[in-house]
């Protein structure tokens, strides 16, 4: 059973940002990561994905459509292809139109998985251009989730973190040593 879920968003300037809190991160059995980062639509390789794994012994997946969700594990959005959760504990796959100029979109996901999972989630959104993941943020914190920004000063470019701070509370704002450090401790937090 799936007890706690991270979801990770970000863009321009966060692919190191996301290896760096990965090593940090030991993801228990009973919970699971979930990252959006924006990349190119064409980009149908496994690279991105080969990329985190080197930071983290825990399996990073791009899932398939109807992939059931299990803990252990990292999932990465698929290029061109939003993620979406489903209530029955499942991914779906779409190819429904941008979403803030993005697809993967960062709202899709976070937005999706705040119905799903409510309080027993963290939305986490890094450096990035434009206002992706912003309105999804405002969701987690609706449904009782803890947010948490990269800190804009920080960020290789602010526009994300920024965003969803005008549109929302921020539990907490962090530079990404800081993340990682948090999330950690919020995954060793989770009960068996």
């Amino acid at each position: 059973m799936i007890r706690k879920v991270a979801v990770i968003g970000g863009s321009a300037g966060s692919i190191k940002v996301v290896k760096g809190i990965l090593e940090k991160v030991a993801v228990s059995a009973n919970s699971a990561v979930m990252i959006c980062l924006h990349r190119l639509q064409t980009d149908t390789s496994s690279g991105l994905k080969d990329v985190l794994q080197y930071s983290t012994t825990t399996p990073v997946v791009e899932p398939q459509d109807r992939e059931a969700i299990q803990g252990g594990h990292i999932y990465l959005a698929p290029a061109n292809y939003h993620l979406v959760v489903e209530p029955d504990l499942c991914f779906t796959l779409s190819s429904s139109p941008l979403v803030q100029y993005s697809r993967p979109s960062i709202d899709v996901l976070f937005l999706s998985a705040s119905e799903v999972f409510q309080e027993d989630m963290v939305g986490i959104l890094l450096t990035g251009a434009n206002k992706d993941g912003a309105f999804g943020m405002k969701a987690i914190r609706a449904s009782g989730g803890i947010t948490i920004v990269q800190e804009p000063s920080e960020c290789f470019i602010d526009t994300m973190p920024r965003a969803a701070m005008h549109v929302t509370a921020i539990d907490h704002v962090l530079t990404s040593e800081g993340i990682g450090n948090w999330l950690n401790s919020y995954f060793k937090e989770t009960k068996p």
